[in-house]
């Protein structure tokens, strides 16, 4: 199903073949938009605040700033955009800190496009986008690291937003979740409402991380 706006994409790459081709491979899909393109990230930040997309793709190498620092700004900003990193590194520490600056998908540059079209309108939608591979080294790593921050739990939450929490550590969309509860997606949304309020955490992935841990707590 695609929605009635077309989905606002930038494109910030240090390689003009592949950014250009990039550009015009979104733009042939019927429910994007692409509303400018960047080289560097000097140029990505000044793109963002000129054009405002819904999403950004973004290589994490290129001059003039690099990708983690462009999300490393973003986070900062008042600017809202959803970020996809497209990368060819194989590095799990890259890939952990990316999420902690804020991205909220990544594709590898040797995925299919049709991975890169599904994790845009994944972000778009407020969803996380990641491989099963590089979602569960990601959590692995930050519940490790919530072992040694801080002690979090889900003591304050009903028994259903509880099942919710952990199914959202396993990665599993709102849709999929109210298939398995037989209940409403609308019900699922208002039960992560009030989970995030009662735990503090700002997404899926904070949630998820709290899960885990907790489950890891009382293992």
């Amino acid at each position: 199903m695609f929605r009635a706006e077309k989905i606002r994409v930038a494109v910030a790459d240090d390689h003009a073949v592949l950014r250009e081709s990039l550009g015009a491979l979104l733009a042939a899909q019927r429910d994007f938009e692409v509303v400018g393109t960047a080289s560097n990230g000097l140029e990505t930040l000044e793109m963002i605040e000129r054009e405002h997309p819904d999403v950004l793709v973004l290589d994490l190498f290129m001059p003039a700033m690099d990708g983690f620092e462009v999300l490393r700004q973003l986070d900062r900003a008042t600017e809202r955009v959803s970020s996809v990193v497209l990368t060819g590194s194989e590095s799990q520490s890259d890939y952990v800190q990316v999420v902690r600056l804020g991205a909220r998908g990544l594709v590898l540059k040797g995925d299919t496009p049709e991975k890169l079209f599904t994790a845009i309108r994944a972000v778009a939608d407020g969803e996380l986008a990641f491989s099963d591979d590089v979602a569960q080294g990601v959590l692995m790593a930050m519940t490790a690291e919530t072992h040694q921050e801080r002690a979090t739990n889900l003591q304050r939450l009903s028994d259903r937003e509880k099942q919710i929490a952990y199914l959202v550590a396993r990665g599993m969309k709102n849709k999929d979740i109210a298939l398995q509860l037989t209940i409403s997606e609308n019900t699922v949304k208002r039960h992560l409402q009030s989970i995030f309020s009662k735990t503090g955490a700002k997404d899926r992935l904070e949630l998820a991380v709290i899960a885990l841990t907790e489950s890891s707590n009382a293992a």
